[in-house]
């Protein structure tokens, strides 16, 4: 017989053997999933950095938290997914209303009062019958009626430490009462709300009704839930279960677009009730982490800095695709499910991946459906990848990755400080038009062009005015060209002549660079944040100044200090940028008002430009509603700021996607943020492309399994011969 110790080794090669013919499966074998969960109706993407801070609608405001605020709140309102420019539809609202308007007397007036007259403006909105929550615990009731969780069993929270280990849910109807409770709740001191301050200039009696609310919470234990449903203000109202009632001062048609925010999303009593019990925060159980809404999703996995899963929601009434969009959307595959329910898409499943390498190098095996949902510049640096190298455009050519880039709405401008005695408005008329001069001299001189094919690899768009794509209002060259700094040339813009640049620049008083009475070198300050100083972007500014005489010089400070110079309005020369909240022409040209000067108001105005004629056409443009008279008002505030050029227009970067072959429906946006209820996906020719793309090598392990094979010979014939001498020593 063998040894106890041989009978260990050659089980151990035979074990060898058997995995290693086990692992020669047609699967790649570096596959992340979970065993067949490839083969699912699911869709895997990451994360970068931590998990989302804030689940609450009413303090979420970052772009990393959009993937699940919009998949499972529904706002009244939301963006037509296909169509641009973008276009207000409605959610759970039946449709997007127009307000009706009243006099201080409380009298209705005709729609098309004078904004003068105008008290305010009365939305009524209708609401869909049927809409459900989705299955949660808040709503959970017994035969009798009671509440299963409140108040909370002690031993049903002792071990809860995530939604799903509740076991009793229930649901009911969303209806008005649920969008007055969310309003009255961004006005509440015991909520984070970066929108609550914005909307006491717009609602009505907002700001007093979160004065009585701070003063009620002041008397109020923290641990007493203060129930929003006793306290009420005229603002905002239920007319019944279905219509909500929102007055707001004045005209202000933009309004509409933030009832498409989450943050006016529908929040449930139950769930504030629910989660303001006892020890809820020492389990994180709250609505930050969470979430209880009407939309395509729920939050069923929740693993901090780790993994994320958004579920179907079974509740969800399946919406239907869009049938129609914009030029090319056809082609494109766009419209093939036309009027299918929606979502497709079973599960999304988010992972957290720290680096951006691994990040695509998994998505380039196929393990990742999308990179990031959030993230527009993927589409565009991989754009940039494969134009650079040759190997790299064949590989994803060969992956058949849908790689897609276009100019969205955000715009990155270089301001000159009005309040600058150099480039700034002037204290006369002379020196004012001298300060114009020079600020038109540096505009034709900077060559945005060359910027966007440097620093920006040709994916972007340079501005010729302060409105980017997708915005009203905004009007492509060569129609749309600054005549200051372009002239038409064959149906092309064309950059004005560095001459005419030079002839500017002596207008203003500087020929040459310097001044004409003291002939000192004319020197300029450009206010940088963040290690800017020595980029070669600022090299590059340089150069461009070079061509006039004009110096720069450069003062870097971090960003801290750099904001806290723009608000005292000291910076001379500064580059800035902004991301539309809505697709509004208000939402940019607010930018140059002069009453929202920063370093005079606080406001958003960073260059603290003011115009008398510019602000006028601004007051008026504001409360027209979209027709051909607010385009001409649009178009002569372009032309002010043109002639004026408190900003080089700067540029249009580009944002875009990318998607593996196998997902269906994409189109990139930075406004439409439910984008995962359009989505679908074929998980059966994922599986076959992550085994094609993942094919082990496996002439190794082969050569391995022969040494083996050779290894236990040579332990068989070693055992044979030792059985063979002890036979012959015993005879």
């Amino acid at each position: 017989m063998l040894a106890t110790k041989e009978m260990r080794l050659i089980q151990f090669f035979l074990i060898s053997i058997v995995m290693l013919l086990a692992a020669c499966s047609d699967k790649a074998v570096n596959s992340p999933y979970i065993q067949d969960q490839a083969e699912q109706n699911t869709l895997f993407t990451a994360f970068t950095q931590r998990s989302p801070k804030y689940l609450d609608p009413a303090s979420s405001y970052s772009t990393d938290e959009t993937p699940f605020t919009y998949s499972i709140y529904e706002p009244l309102y939301g963006y037509h997914y296909l169509k641009r420019p973008y276009e207000l539809e409605g959610r759970t609202a039946q449709a997007v209303v127009h307000p009706y308007y009243v006099d201080a007397q409380g009298k209705r007036l005709p729609d098309d009062a004078p904004s003068h007259q105008i008290a305010e403006s009365v939305y009524e909105i209708t609401l869909k019958p049927g809409v459900l929550f989705q299955p949660h615990p808040a709503f959970a009731q017994d035969e009798k009626g009671n509440y299963v969780y409140y108040p909370m069993p002690e031993a049903a929270l002792e071990n809860a430490y995530a939604i799903t280990d509740f076991k009793a849910v229930g649901t009911r109807e969303l209806t008005a009462h649920d969008y007055v409770y969310a309003l009255r709740r961004l006005a509440s001191p015991r909520v984070i709300s970066p929108i609550y301050a914005f909307f006491t200039d717009y609602i009505v009696g907002y700001k007093d009704y979160g004065e009585q609310l701070r003063e009620l919470n002041q008397a109020l234990p923290d641990e007493e839930w203060l129930d929003l449903r006793d306290y009420a203000f005229s603002g905002v109202e239920a007319i019944d279960d279905h219509t909500l009632r929102i007055r707001i001062y004045g005209k202000y048609p933009q309004f509409s677009y933030w009832l498409a925010m989450t943050f006016t999303a529908p929040i449930p009593w139950e769930a504030d009730r629910f989660y303001h019990q006892p020890k809820m925060d020492q389990h994180d159980l709250s609505l930050n982490t969470w979430p209880v809404g009407t939309g395509p999703y729920m939050l069923t996995e929740s693993i901090r800095n780790r993994r994320h899963v958004l579920t179907r929601n079974p509740n969800f009434r399946g919406d239907p695709y869009p049938c129609e969009g914009e030029p090319g959307d056809e082609a494109a595959g766009l419209l093939a499910d036309c009027g299918q329910p929606t979502p497709f898409i079973d599960q999304v499943v988010f992972t957290l991946e720290k680096e951006s390498v691994p990040l695509l190098g998994k998505f380039l095996q196929g393990y990742y459906d999308i990179p990031q949902v959030e993230r527009g510049d993927y589409g565009v640096a991989m754009t940039v990848a494969a134009e650079d190298s040759p190997d790299k455009a064949a590989l994803y050519k060969e992956r058949g990755l849908d790689l897609r880039t276009l100019a969205e709405s955000q715009l990155y401008y270089f301001g000159f400080n009005w309040l600058d005695p150099v480039v700034g408005g002037g204290d006369t008329p002379e020196q004012a038009q001298k300060n114009r001069y020079l600020r038109q001299a540096i505009s034709i001189a900077f060559d945005w062009e060359q910027y966007v094919t440097i620093f920006q690899n040709d994916q972007g768009l340079v501005a010729h005015g302060p409105l980017p794509p997708g915005v009203r209002g905004y009007v492509a060259p060569p129609e749309g060209l600054n005549p200051v700094v372009y002239e038409p040339n064959q149906g092309h813009a064309q950059r004005r002549p560095i001459d005419q640049a030079r002839a500017l620049l002596a207008k203003a008083g500087y020929p040459n660079g310097r001044d004409a009475k003291t002939g000192a070198p004319l020197i300029l300050y450009f206010d940088s944040a963040g290690g800017m100083g020595a980029s070669a972007s600022v090299d590059w500014m340089r150069r461009q100044l070079a061509q006039l005489g004009v110096q720069l010089e450069v003062r870097a400070t971090d960003y801290n200090r750099f904001q806290e110079k723009m608000q005292r309005g000291v910076a001379q020369l500064f580059m800035w940028g902004w991301v539309a909240d809505y697709p509004d022409a208000e939402n940019f040209l607010f930018l140059l008002y002069g009453p929202h000067a920063r370093a005079q108001g606080g406001g958003e105005n960073a260059t603290n430009y003011h115009s008398a004629e510019y602000d006028a056409l601004f007051e008026k443009m504001r409360f027209l509603d979209d027709g051909p008279e607010k385009d001409r008002v649009i178009a002569d505030m372009v032309a002010v700021v043109q002639n004026d050029a408190p900003w080089m227009f700067g540029y249009i970067p580009n944002s875009g996607g990318v998607y593996q072959e196998w997902v269906y429906n994409a189109k990139p946006s930075q406004m439409v943020r439910n984008a995962l209820q359009y989505l679908r996906i074929d998980p059966q020719l994922r599986v076959q492309k992550q085994a094609m793309w993942n094919q082990p090598v496996w002439w190794p392990l082969w050569g391995l399994l022969i040494l083996i094979a050779v290894g236990l010979a040579l332990v068989w014939r070693t055992i044979k011969q030792r059985d063979l001498k002890t036979i012959q020593k015993e005879h």
